[in-house]
């Protein structure tokens, strides 16, 4: 069965993994990770329970609705520890508008579950205060590993939270001498089909000049710089970002990257460009660069 672009009986889905739950009795010791209390948000029945299901086995204290509006009342209620939210929710009110409007009444970790993939969408989703984008069909242990981690850290008390990341950003920093965002004024880097000049702090495209926000250029100076060398969304927030970086939060490089892509790329969806490498970061490769063969990007 496909729903909302999810093979809901493939295995390692949702429903497959809350079928093979259904009539068995569970052991108090399936349980170790405690009541914690799990806020499941999403239109779709199957998904729905099979989700709650799992959760349930996992031991945690699980609440089910429907709606947007339903979710936001629930967690005002009764102050949830993690939430997992679905984009397409019945009501009129989707899932981006939803985790808009939770934000103002929770802190706890938010986990978008979405069949739909597109950049765009998974941006949107962390701009609009997700912690996560988790995209269907998904395997419910990784779900499960994701929620472990995301109440993990959220337990973590403030000070061990902020020493965390810290130890975090250090440990992806470049070797020292490094490049960093800046270029000299005067110094322009051509590419094939891009000139980034740092005197004027324009980016030139064949005959046309793009300006850029601050931010935005120094994000594609600092790519740029470093042609060809994959760098972790740490790297990027601690060298474009210095002592104004957000605690930490690297969602902020996701957004920027993303605007920069509206503004130099010719098809944003298939970068020429500043390339996504999955599970590690970004990497910006021109035309003629082929020193990064064989590396998976996007």
């Amino acid at each position: 069965m496909i729903h909302d672009g999810v093979d809901l009986r493939a295995p390692g889905s949702a429903l497959a993994a809350g079928m093979r739950r259904i009539g068995k009795k569970r052991r108090r010791d399936e349980r170790p990770r405690g009541l914690a209390h799990v806020l499941v948000i999403d239109g779709d029945e199957i998904s729905r329970r099979a989700i709650g299901a799992s959760l349930k086995d996992a031991g945690y204290d699980v609440q089910s609705l429907v709606t947007g509006h339903d979710g936001i009342a629930a967690a005002r209620s009764k102050s949830p520890d993690l939430i997992i939210l679905d984009v397409q929710l019945p009501g009129g009110m989707d899932g981006f508008e939803t985790c808009r409007l939770l934000r103002r009444y929770v802190s706890c970790p938010i986990v978008i579950a979405s069949a739909r993939s597109a950049e765009i969408d998974r941006v949107v989703g962390l701009e609009v205060g997700a912690d996560d984008y988790v995209i269907k069909p998904f395997g419910m242990r990784e779900m499960l590993a994701r929620v472990a981690a995301h109440l993990r850290r959220a337990a973590m008390p403030a000070v061990e939270r902020e020493r965390a990341k810290s130890e975090a950003v250090q440990s992806d920093l470049p070797p020292a001498g490094g490049d960093t965002a800046a270029l000299p004024d005067g110094e322009v880097l051509h590419f094939d089909g891009i000139a980034i000049d740092g005197g004027r702090r324009e980016v030139r495209i064949g005959d046309r000049r793009i300006g850029l926000k601050r931010r935005e250029f120094d994000l594609l100076t600092y790519l740029a710089r470093n042609h060809g060398i994959v760098l972790t969304r740490a790297q990027i927030l601690q060298e474009v970002w210095q002592d104004d970086r957000p605690d930490g939060d690297t969602r902020t490089v996701d957004v920027h990257v993303s605007r920069v892509r509206e503004r130099v790329e010719a098809d944003p969806a298939r970068p020429r460009f500043v390339h996504t490498v999955r599970g590690m970061g970004y990497m910006f490769r021109d035309g003629d660069d082929h020193s990064c063969d064989g590396v998976e990007v996007a």
